[in-house]
């Protein structure tokens, strides 16, 4: 599992996890609850790299992010980290 502490936005907290490339159990704390809750259940499952081209760079008021682009923005450090894990163990 993953916590990830977006900034610039309403929701103070974005914990999920990445399981085979792909995304499970997303959850938000604070934020728009029922569109979050909406979103976490469409892309449940959803290859990350697929989410993050969806979601990245959407605008919520203005703002230049939104809970959703702090999102990808956490699934692309989760993506990094997994990758130096998998490095790590190679060598």
């Amino acid at each position: 599992m993953y916590q990830f502490q977006p900034r610039g936005v309403c929701a103070r907290l974005i914990n999920f996890d990445v399981r085979d490339g792909n995304v499970h159990d997303v959850s938000f704390v604070g934020g728009c609850n029922g569109n979050l809750k909406a979103i976490s259940k469409i892309i449940e499952g959803m290859p990350a790299e697929q989410v993050i081209s969806i979601l990245e760079g959407n605008d919520c008021a203005g703002r230049g992010t939104s809970c959703t682009d702090q999102l990808t923005q956490a699934l692309r450090l989760a993506i990094e980290d997994q990758s130096r894990d998998t490095a790590a163990v190679a060598n």
